[in-house]
């Protein structure tokens, strides 16, 4: 992909290794293109490994009249439900109704129109429940006697980020995490931008269409690096998260309202956690410095305790984190009103630009296909849109095809892997199929016992996990395998994380192309 001069050459440039960014790197690799994709720290390191978990449709957006959001979003749920089921997954969430909320007409109402605005094969529908009999009542205070029941989806919001890049490289993407887009600029009609690695490497590309998806970034990533102001104005929303010990043994989630109007969940988090969340505080800092602040703890208990019969504090927490949303401005006062919707803005004066503002995990999907439509008259492409009827890797359980066999029969594939890896305990086999899928077999390729897995750098962490994650997902530090390849830095001891370091370390972490599946 070199051009005889040391650059190199390719049809998109994608600045941002969020859930847009890879997810356009992937949709536009497939269809032919050559893609660089860039990322300054690692893939999901900010506001997409900062989620609330959920592929939803957005309940509450009913209230501002988002009904094409909603409709876009519902369709989504399934598509991502069937493209990776080991990663997402249908969960039912449980809305008590407190006399202080609106009447329980007006919610039935609005949820018959959540469960029709678009075709469901896989979720069942909303139904009212006796809090007093149900299984989510027992953990609620005694005043919560009736109470709503709807379906929608957890994710693994990281993971999801990483496999949509996986995707992509594996066809042809090269991707570059901790890597800086320092300048960009149109000559000849094409763009020739300089990118930084980590030790101070340059790397210089030259591009037809650039993409901008660098997120919460993405209007200074045009002002600093491209010298292109944009019109567009980008309110950062600060969404903020806790995690408790599991504060109910069910498999139910939760959605609360606060006499504010503000929605906060409370899910099922990691086997042994719940986690609650989240806040929309407006944010004015450095996105790279954003964290949780002690009032919104208070805010995030005092909702939960206001619910559940054990008082949460904020001794309670155990981790939480903060992610700031990048949202179009649409002029709303309110911060939980801001429309979640996304736009993509094509600068055609000269080489293409493109820039994506705003958008939701649910829609990610959506908006690369949209994106690089945008872009496929303008390139070279080789076939059309193709990820709505594709697998994510590690999500093909029954065949190469998603399917609503993958979803619903789940606990069949992970029964198979148990009969084929029995030597594993069940535990750390159930987590390899749900972060893995079928890519399991990779994993433990050539392991026949478990010493084969190499050493035990943590508890159930082991060697061959380690170097996976290293070469084929490009892990380079504990962090990035602790809290984004996975969520073991809620389960360890302390000194885990810096045992772990120096074990890559020593291995030679280095930043790698993975390895191309066979």
């Amino acid at each position: 992909m070199e051009d005889g001069q040391g650059k190199i050459e390719c049809d998109l440039l994608v600045v941002g290794g969020g859930i847009n960014g890879a997810g356009i790197a992937r949709d536009a690799a497939g269809r032919g293109l050559s893609v660089v994709l860039c990322e300054k720290d690692d893939l999901a390191a900010h506001t997409s490994s900062a989620s609330s978990k959920l592929i939803h449709g957005g309940l509450r957006y009913l209230e501002h009249y988002e009904f094409g959001l909603v409709r876009k979003a519902l369709i989504e749920r399934e598509v991502l439900l069937r493209s990776a089921p080991h990663i997402i997954r249908p969960m039912r969430f449980v809305l008590p109704h407190d006399k202080g909320q609106r009447p329980a007409w007006m919610i039935r109402i609005g949820l018959f129109m959540y469960d029709g605005l678009a075709r469901r094969e896989l979720l069942p529908g909303s139904r009212g429940v006796g809090l007093r009999e149900h299984p989510a009542g027992q953990p609620l205070k005694s005043a919560f006697t009736r109470g709503f029941e709807y379906s929608d989806g957890w994710v693994d919001d990281a993971r999801l980020v990483v496999l949509n890049a996986v995707d992509a490289c594996e066809h042809g993407a090269t991707i570059f995490t901790r890597t800086y887009c320092e300048s960009a600029h149109r000559e000849g009609g094409r763009w020739l931008a300089e990118l930084r690695t980590a030790s101070g490497k340059l790397i210089s590309i030259n591009t037809r269409c650039l993409v901008n998806a660098a997120g919460p970034w993405a209007a200074h990533f045009l002002q600093t690096a491209v010298h292109r102001p944009t019109e567009k104005a980008l309110r950062l929303i600060k969404g903020s998260h806790i995690v408790v010990p599991r504060l109910f043994d069910h498999p139910y989630a939760y959605i609360f309202q606060h006499p504010d109007g503000r929605i906060v969940f409370a899910i099922p988090f990691q086997d042994d956690f719940t986690l609650i969340g989240t806040t929309d505080v407006e944010y004015h800092g450095d996105p790279n410095e954003v964290a949780i602040d002690d009032s919104e703890i208070f805010y995030l208990c005092e909702l939960a305790s206001r619910y559940f019969r054990k008082q949460i504090v904020p001794s309670s927490v155990v981790w939480a984190y903060s992610g700031v949303r990048p949202l179009v401005e649409d002029e709303s006062s309110d911060a939980s009103a801001v429309t979640r919707d996304y736009r993509l803005e094509l600068d055609r004066d000269g080489a293409p630009l493109l820039s994506v503002f705003g958008g939701k995990i649910t829609t990610f999907r959506k908006l690369a296909e949209e994106a690089v439509d945008m872009l496929a008259s303008l390139l070279p492409t080789h076939g059309g849109a193709w990820t709505a009827d594709a697998c994510l890797p590690g999500g093909d359980l029954f065949g190469p095809k998603p399917s609503n066999r993958a979803v619903l029969e789940f606990d069949r594939f992970v029964a198979d892997l148990q009969k084929q890896f029995a030597w594993l305990p069940p535990a750390l086999l159930n987590r390899y199929a749900r972060a893995y899928g079928t890519r399991t077999q990779a994993l433990l390729d050539g392991c026949r016992r478990i010493g084969d897995l190499g050493d035990e750098i943590a508890p159930g962490l082991f060697e061959a996990e380690v170097d996976y994650l290293m070469r084929r997902e490009w892990a380079v530090s504990a962090e990035d395998i602790l809290w984004r390849r996975s969520k073991l830095g809620l389960h360890l001891p302390i000194g885990a994380a810096a045992r772990l370091d120096a074990w890559m370390r020593a291995r030679g972490a280095v930043q790698a192309r993975p390895e191309m599946r066979a």
